[in-house]
């Protein structure tokens, strides 16, 4: 990585480019091991900011009283974007905050953005440089693999669910399902016709390998969390 003023270089801080005291003084903000910002100011001199590992939300900008401040260039607008910690990540934000905007790696900032160790931030014609290279790594997110599509259920099938979700909207906490018999008195239904639609429902939902005691609140719950049972379903009766 090498450092550029106003220029997009495509290395920010590299160790070739920087002269011994420079080197000296990276290592020695390198060894902390916080994340910091590196920017070369108006007189070429190499300026490394700390971030630390959390703390309170950090300004950017032109005005002298800004965290890093940028008073030689004017392109930057005085309060031109903000840097916040959330779980020991640091994030960029500008929601409007500049009037020329924010880019990191030549894209530009709509609200928040993660910094990563290396991107380049350009603020008018100021690149800055995030480190992070000792931040500890949250691993990666698995991505989902199966997406749960949504039953297609007859009119009498929701009725029978909606029915058997009831006591959820009193005291959810500690409800357990409608029996058959509540439910086929609300539906109108006989109780074999309600265990026959309360059947082809467990298989809908692929809850066939449940134990029976467990069916039918795993059924309820599923039907409440995926939100073909809403809370003011159970509000109206019938």
């Amino acid at each position: 990585m090498s450092l550029s003023s106003g220029r997009d270089e495509p290395h920010l801080l590299a160790r070739h480019s920087l002269s011994p005291g420079e080197r000296k003084k990276l290592l020695a903000v390198e060894r902390v091991g916080d994340p910091f910002l590196a920017i070369r100011d108006d007189q070429g001199e190499l300026r490394l900011i700390v971030l630390g590992s959390g703390g309170p939300t950090k300004t950017l900008g032109r005005r002298t009283e800004t965290d890093v401040s940028i008073p030689w260039d004017d392109e930057v607008s005085g309060l031109h974007a903000e840097l916040q910690c959330l779980a020991g990540e640091w994030l960029i934000l500008d929601d409007g905050l500049s009037t020329n905007g924010t880019y990191v790696n030549g894209q530009r900032v709509g609200g928040r953005l993660r910094l990563r160790d290396g991107d380049r931030i350009r603020v008018g014609r100021t690149v800055l440089v995030f480190g992070a290279a000792h931040a500890r790594p949250a691993g990666t997110t698995t991505p989902a693999t199966k997406i749960p599509s949504l039953p297609q259920l007859t009119d009498t099938q929701r009725r029978v669910l909606v029915a058997l979700c009831r006591p959820y909207g009193e005291n959810p906490r500690f409800a357990t399902p409608a029996s058959n018999q509540q439910i086929a008195d609300e539906v109108f239904l006989s109780v074999d016709a309600v265990k026959m639609h309360l059947r082809s429902l467990f298989q809908h939902f692929e809850l066939g390998s449940l134990p029976q005691n467990k069916k039918r609140a795993t059924l309820a719950e599923r039907a409440l969390t995926l939100g073909l049972v809403a809370e003011r379903d159970l509000t109206q009766e019938g």
